[in-house]
């Protein structure tokens, strides 16, 4: 066992490793009997591909580079493929991230072959969930539409687009669904008997968990829906997903108690203090499927989420057993097997299937390996904090963790606080080698879910309402000093970290309060009067309306939170990322909060990325910006960190 000081510790986890392992698979499916997924590739340009995994265990990529499976819509996207398997073969449909649209493809075939046109106006023509009508020779979907050049000249509508090419070259050739118009809506999801559709819809400044309507349409014999009509939710009621029951009875998650809960044509199915759904910030997001037995796969949890089986007949929920602690929102049932992703404190998150029958559940996909010792991750604990007004403050806390190393006696270590984005989400407690590249060098790490955070009700989530700026700020410098005085953290050795909204929470961090001696803010909001008028996309355009209030009514207040507003009171040194590409917190946020800070002695980096948008996915990108943040809390707390290129700072 080694002494030696915290920050110094020599770890086998390099940038480079972590950023290997960053991202996860997304969007499981059933073809035929095969499970297939989207899964990243930080290697290869930060693409998505479609993965598939054959009856003999062997898993394949579908499409090979430079094909990159993602939609824009929302620009958070949404499910962006489908497939059926066909006497020949799998039929596969799926959006091409390059020019967004729509192909066709049969492996081992050709080339893939363009579903939909293209559109020079705007963001053009996007697309999100495809649902495979092979009856009506078409693909169901969700259209995004850019009607001229701003972020918001944009209209969304269910579709049918003809498989057999023919739209390739022709708008008119793609039928609407329905003439009921709402800004936002999801896929339709199709009843047994092919007779209704159901789909959500909310409307701004509603954010969908704010509010959301359930609305059921008939289905004519010529395939439009007839005498659409609103059958639950509300501007106070958040339904986050719909879909049939075997037995054509419509099941549904909604917040209407406090909590996401699952409902059976109105009637309450599961009523707990927990949640069965969760924010819907990607179209397609799947919290439960219904089993052809009746029974319901459901992710559900409270700050955290389980893999459990639900029987709506006594309303008990059985969850599977194993070592994953949280599971994604994403979930697809066959017969007697489900799929979804799972991971926990120790693995990263794995493709995992759930055979209801015997209740066994076994990784088949995605399978974690351990790329060092595992002694070197960290052993998280689940911590509930007090904050302003004695309200509760709910954090994981990663304490430094080495197999051979100990710092000398008496010496507190360095934390970073770590703000999430959203802010209407959460951080789950999974193994993340980015949070262990900082804890086993002796770094520790707080993920702090603020006030606003989703797994803990509605209430929870409402607290940010108007207080944003004020309560995420509060919280995490509540969780920091909580830490010094237990005599955890090193008072004079506090960071704050975050991105998007965890970006302004850092940034609001560093203008409000002198907890933090530096702070690392990644692709953020700093100025809130142009962000919200028109310097961002428009699922977004309007949440400040209910996160800090209406601008007609509270100018001053949009000045006074903004940091950019306040750039002379920033002392301590700070790293600022950015994509380049990122349309929905864009460069010029950051240009203008520099040229603010300019000139006034406060040490500062800025590093702008090429090719980048709202979320770093290259692995290139990653490994410098993990090197650059390690080098800023290193010249901040005057660490010995050898082996990393040093982060030169300008003031």
């Amino acid at each position: 066992m080694q002494t030696l000081a915290y920050g110094s510790w020599p770890s086998p986890i390099d940038a480079a490793l972590a950023a290997a392992h960053d991202g996860r698979p997304e969007d499981v499916g059933f073809v035929g009997d095969e499970v297939w997924w989207t899964a990243p590739r930080p290697a290869e340009g930060g693409r998505r591909t479609l993965v598939r995994r054959h009856p003999d265990g062997t898993e394949e990529p579908v499409l090979p580079a430079p094909w990159n499976v993602r939609s824009r819509v929302i620009e958070y996207g949404g499910r962006p493929w489908a497939a059926l398997m066909t006497d020949a073969g799998p039929l596969v449909v799926f959006v091409d991230f390059a020019d967004q649209r729509l192909y066709a493809w049969e492996p081992g075939g050709a080339e893939p072959r363009p579903l939909t046109p293209v559109s020079p106006v705007g963001g053009g023509l996007r697309w999100a969930e495809p649902d495979l009508r092979p009856e009506r020779g078409e693909v169901w979907c969700v259209l995004e539409e850019f009607t001229g050049d701003g972020p918001s000249d944009v209209r969304r509508v269910p579709v049918a687009v003809p498989l057999d090419g023919s739209a390739a070259g022709d708008r008119d050739a793609v039928r609407e669904l329905t003439g009921e118009r709402h800004r936002f809506v999801t896929g339709p999801r199709v009843s047994p008997d092919g007779r209704r559709a159901a789909w959500l819809a909310w409307d701004h400044p509603r954010m969908p968990w704010d509010g959301t309507e359930l609305i059921v349409a008939d289905i004519g014999p010529e395939g439009t829906f007839r005498d659409a009509r609103t059958v639950a939710g509300g501007p106070e009621e958040s339904i986050v997903q719909a879909d049939w029951a075997p037995d054509g009875a419509l099941l549904y998650a909604s917040d209407r108690t406090g909590w996401w809960n699952l409902y059976r044509d109105g009637r309450p199915l599961c009523t707990r203090e927990e949640e069965f759904g969760g924010p819907l910030w990607k179209l397609g997001q799947r919290w439960f499927a219904p089993l052809d037995n009746g029974l319901i796969a459901v992710v559900h949890g409270r700050g955290a989420a389980a893999l459990g089986i639900l029987d709506p007949e006594t309303g008990e929920v059985v969850d599977v057993a194993g070592p994953w602690t949280e599971f994604a929102a994403t979930l697809a049932a066959h017969g007697e097997r489900v799929v979804s992703v799972g991971a926990g404190p120790r693995s990263g998150y794995e493709v995992v299937e759930l055979d209801t029958r015997t209740g066994r559940a076994r990784v088949i996909g995605a399978p974690h390996h351990d790329a060092v010792d595992p002694a070197h991750y960290p052993e998280p604990q689940v911590r509930t904090f007090t904050g302003p007004g004695g309200r509760d403050i709910h954090a994981h806390v990663h304490p430094p963790r080495h197999p051979d190393c100990a710092a000398p006696d008496g010496e507190l270590p360095p934390y970073v606080i770590w703000a999430h984005g959203g802010p209407t989400s959460r951080s789950p407690l999974v193994l993340d080698l980015e949070i262990a590249y900082f804890t086993s060098r002796g770094i520790g790490v707080a993920e702090v879910d603020y006030g606003g955070s989703t797994g803990h009700g509605r209430e929870y989530r409402n607290r940010l309402r108007g207080q944003w700026g004020v309560v995420d700020v509060e919280d995490c410098a509540a969780v920091a000093l909580a830490l010094a005085d237990e005599g955890t953290a090193d008072r004079a050795r506090l960071a704050v970290r975050g991105g998007s909204a965890g970006g302004w929470t850092a940034a609001a961090s560093l203008t409000a309060t002198d907890v933090y001696a530096c702070g690392t803010v990644v692709y953020p909001i700093l100025d809130l009067t142009g962000w919200g008028t028109g310097e961002t996309h428009d699922f977004e355009s309007q949440y400040l309306e209910s996160l800090i209030g209406p601008l007609a009514e509270v100018p001053d207040r949009y000045t006074e939170r903004s940091p950019v507003e306040h750039a002379d009171r920033v002392r301590a040194p700070f790293l600022l990322l950015q994509g380049l590409d990122d349309v929905i917190c864009p460069p010029v946020q950051c240009e203008r909060f520099l040229a603010r800070i300019a000139g006034r002695g406060v040490p500062h980096a800025y590093i702008a990325f090429e090719g980048e948008g709202h979320g770093f996915r290259r692995a290139e990108t990653m490994v410098r910006a993990l090197e650059s943040e390690l080098s800023l809390y290193a010249q901040a707390f005057g660490l010995d960190v050898p082996g990393i290129p040093t982060l030169e700072l300008t003031e």
